[in-house]
């Protein structure tokens, strides 16, 4: 990779002016000339050693070492495109800017208001035209052009046009805010990303003359609004006028305070008339910012639209103006990383949370930069503050004394964390608290009420759980209205299930601090009591339901509402409501087994199986250890799970169920299966539990003790009675619809049939594999995968199975299962001993490790 220029450096930023008219009349005659415009550039940057940055549509990006080398390429770039012979229709006549300053890299590449300065300079000017700062000044000849207020920077920008011999000099007047009449504050801060959401408001606000920017407070709605109004200038010749509301409190102030903005210095006991008049045909866009606490001005607004054709108005508010003609753009929070997958830093840095982490951290350190070691922290950082840009600078602020580490170990009380913001700034964007309460404030008691309630919910609720939790039994009135108020004030964000029913969330900070606001109601204990109750319900109902044909849906309602089971466990587990913990966890283990959260699973487990136990619950705990023993089994913990499979069996046998002695027996043969020392124990209860299951007459439960028995025969090896074994019981599932068991059933049959018939093998594995991925059951198709690593192993294809045994031990470490070392010491295939004799087996595991689902079921399936 070639290294950076740092310290003093110039930047070239380039576009075609014009290009989205040229692309649209060209159709398939335009990527020709966008390409030959390229190499023309590229000749010049790298004839004056010229670093490209990025290049991106019709744009380029350059960094030079030097003023003059970036100076000469920009010259020679320019006479390049000149002489080119461009049809006489698409003649591509491309605007230059040049600024020098300070080459600050972060993530692979420059930050820095120095970047965004020479990126404005070129916006501003005309096709076939070069401006340069006063930075750049040197030994060329330039026209000044004077000083000009430059797009969203805080200070203006001495410009000079470069005059190059033989070529225009006469160009209009620069695209810069000088050129309209305007009253936009400025900014002290550059703008980072939102580039899709500036993007899709221009065209909104382009099919429709009333906007309305709606989000929480610390969205950042009031600076997307400046940067919209400010790339939109082109097309408001009038003016662009800024008016802010958020001193106001009554509605018939409203329009006086448009008419003051606007020029109109006295609008008198009519001000829409007198306004309407004022404005006339003037073409001129309005920026109405923090409309919430106003809102009963919403018609005066629309009415004043209907009598000025020309004037549009961009409006910033918690919740939309509900007018006739109005679109509503909700703005999102800035996109984050995935703690647990980051990418490279380089691509880690394009992220619009992190940018912005690290430029407003750079603000107040200026040697601050991303690493491999802080980056896993700034990822949880941006995520944990959903991505609100006011959290985000709070955060990144309090860089000048904290590490981002320290920062997101502190982030449980973000509210006393998140302050101290800008003292210019309104009080209520000082601190994370004063932006959220801005909004609280303005609700009525009722919107007060359910907001505190609402945040029992731990990741969103569906209106039906709403309905059960949050509402008094009796209470009457629509769960859809009432959540509603708070969705239109942005307080609360509806999302769509998978299933399509319509879920209601709040952002963890805005939830932080309405848990504050049901606490100083005195009603925090009752909700979470109805709560965890809900919970109880929802996850006993489905438990069953795992093993049906519903199990994907089932278990992705699981992953759903599973911050809503850990909150509901955590405050049974705090609060000695032992029966409910008990319930829960026996409940949700297979899930948590399933889709990858053994380690999280066994934490839970640990801690609801160590509660005091009074010996009234003896039903609820046995099914708990039950849970924490298929835990402890997965992890390959055999002495944990021995013992928790133990005490529920001495439970079941003083139940005289014998259906339940049955299960508990045939659960504890497993824990001896894996060691050859116990393999006669193993045998021992696994016969038990298939003659328990003949004298109750199940047959299902036969099947499972059969199945149950052939594994243990598969690691005595004795391989064809584990064929017939597995074959009955695989025969009973089928009959019966049990897709996991049937899986199941398909595995041990394959394992056994490794040294006997391989072709078998192959057909049972792949009949197993889409039964695993279909329902996302991580645990399962990881040892599918493993298996296929073995079968490719027997046939002598290595790089093939360590690939396969690579992406196998990936997932395996995600999910925290540990079985398959067992698998691959009966089986003799050992990867770690094949990587040791041959660095190009290593290198075929390492490629395994970074497969994703998709290409290693292709890989397993030789469709590759």
């Amino acid at each position: 990779m070639t290294e950076l220029p740092t310290g003093t450096v110039t930047f070239l930023f380039t576009d075609i002016e014009g290009s989205t008219r040229l692309a649209q009349a060209l159709g398939a005659g335009w990527p020709p000339l966008l390409e030959r415009h390229r190499e023309i550039g590229r000749s010049a940057w790298q004839a004056h050693h010229g670093t490209e940055i990025l290049t991106e549509g019709d744009s380029f990006f350059v960094v030079f070492d030097s003023a003059p080398q970036a100076l000469a390429a920009a010259v020679d770039a320019q006479r390049g495109l000149a002489a080119e012979p461009w049809p006489e229709s698409a003649r591509i006549r491309v605007r230059m800017g040049l600024h020098t300053g300070e080459g600050l890299l972060s993530g692979g590449s420059y930050v820095g208001l120095d970047v965004h300065r020479a990126a404005r300079i070129a916006g501003a000017g005309r096709g076939g035209q070069v401006l340069v700062s006063a930075a750049v000044r040197s030994g060329v000849t330039l026209r000044e052009l004077g000083e000009h207020r430059l797009k969203d920077l805080s200070r203006p920008e001495r410009i000079w046009d470069l005059v190059i011999e033989g070529l225009d000099s006469d160009f209009p007047a620069l695209r810069t805010m000088n050129v309209i009449p305007n009253n936009l504050p400025t900014q002290l801060t550059s703008f980072l990303g939102r580039q899709r959401e500036v993007t899709e408001a221009r065209q909104l606000l382009a099919d429709a003359r009333l906007l309305t920017l709606t989000g929480p407070g610390g969205t950042g709605k009031t600076r997307l609004s400046l940067q919209i109004a400010t790339d939109e200038s082109d097309r408001f010749p009038d003016g662009i006028y800024f008016v802010p509301l958020g001193a106001l409190n009554q509605a018939d102030l409203v329009l006086p305070t448009i008419a003051q903005a606007v020029g109109l210095i006295d609008p008198g006991t009519e001000p829409l008339d007198r306004l309407s008049e004022w404005i006339g045909s003037k073409c001129l866009l309005l920026v109405l910012d923090n409309f919430e606490q106003v809102i009963d001005a919403a018609p005066q607004v629309a009415e004043l639209l209907a009598r000025a054709p020309k004037v549009s108005a961009l409006v910033t508010s918690r919740s939309p103006l509900r007018v006739y003609g109005e679109r509503e753009f909700p703005v999102p929070p800035l996109g984050v990383p995935d703690p647990k997958h980051l990418p490279d830093l380089e691509r880690f840095s394009t992220f619009e949370s992190v940018a912005l982490f690290v430029e407003r951290a750079m603000a107040v350190r200026p040697d601050f930069a991303v690493t491999g070691t802080n980056a896993p922290a700034i990822a949880e950082i941006c995520v944990r503050l959903d991505g609100l840009p006011l959290a985000i600078e709070l955060a990144a602020a309090r860089v000048r004394v904290l590490s981002p580490q320290a920062i997101m170990d502190r982030l449980g009380d973000r509210m006393a964390l998140l302050s101290g913001g800008m003292r210019d700034l309104p009080e209520r964007q000082q601190t994370l608290r004063g932006a959220i309460a801005w909004s609280h404030d303005l609700l009525d008691e009722a919107d007060r009420r359910l907001f505190a309630r609402l945040a029992v919910f731990a990741g969103g609720a569906t209106l039906d759980a709403i309905g059960k939790v949050v509402f008094d039994p009796g209470e009457r009135g629509d769960p859809l209205d009432a959540v509603a108020s708070l969705v239109d004030k942005s307080l609360v964000r509806q999302e769509s299930e998978p299933d399509g029913e319509p879920r209601f969330r709040m952002l963890e900070t805005i939830r932080e601090y309405a848990l504050e606001k049901l606490a100083e109601r005195g009603e925090a204990e009752q909700l979470r009591e109805r709560h965890a109750a809900w919970v109880v319900d929802l996850v006993e109902g489905n438990a069953p339901r795992v093993f049906g044909d519903e199990q994907r849906l089932i278990l992705d309602r699981y992953e759903v509402e599973h911050d809503n089971i850990r909150a509901a466990l955590a405050w049974a587990s705090e609060n000695r409501r032992t029966e409910m913990a008990f319930r829960i966890l026996a409940a949700t283990w297979r899930f948590w087994q399933m889709r990858g959260f053994l380690a999280e699973g066994r934490e839970h487990a640990d801690r609801v199986l160590g509660m005091p136990d009074t010996g009234d619950l003896p039903d609820a705990r046995a099914a708990a250890l039950e849970g924490g023993g298929g835990i402890a089994y997965w992890q390959a913990d055999m002495d944990a799970a021995r013992a928790w499979y133990s005490e529920a069996l001495d439970l079941a046998r003083a139940s005289d169920d014998l259906s339940r002695v049955a299960n508990a027996i045939y659960n504890l043969g497993f824990t001896y299966s894996l060691t050859q020392e116990d393999s006669t124990r193993a045998r021992e209860l696994s016969l038990e539990a298939v003659e328990l299951y003949r004298k109750l007459d199940d047959e299902r439960g036969i099947a499972r003790a059969e199945w149950g028995l052939a594994t243990t025969e598969f690691f005595f090896r004795d391989y064809q009675r584990g064929i017939a074994l597995g074959k009955d019981a695989l025969e009973i599932f089928r009959r019966y619809g049990d897709q996991f068991m049937t899986g199941w059933a398909l595995y041990i049959v394959a394992l056994c049939n490794l040294t006997i018939d391989r072709e078998v093998m192959r057909g049972n594995l792949e009949e197993a594999l889409p039964i695993f991925v279909d329902s996302g059951d991580k645990s399962g198709y990881s040892l599918i995968f493993d298996g296929f690593a073995v079968l490719e192993w027997a046939d002598g294809d290595i790089p093939r199975a360590l690939r396969l045994a690579g992406y196998a031990a990936a997932t395996e470490r995600s999910v925290g299962t540990g079985l398959a070392e067992w698998n691959h010491e009966f089986a003799g295939f050992h990867p770690d001993s094949l990587n040791e004799t041959d660095p190009a087996n290593s290198a075929f595991f390492a490629e395994g490790q970074r497969l994703d689902l998709e290409q290693a079921t292709a890989l397993a399936l030789h469709r590759e």
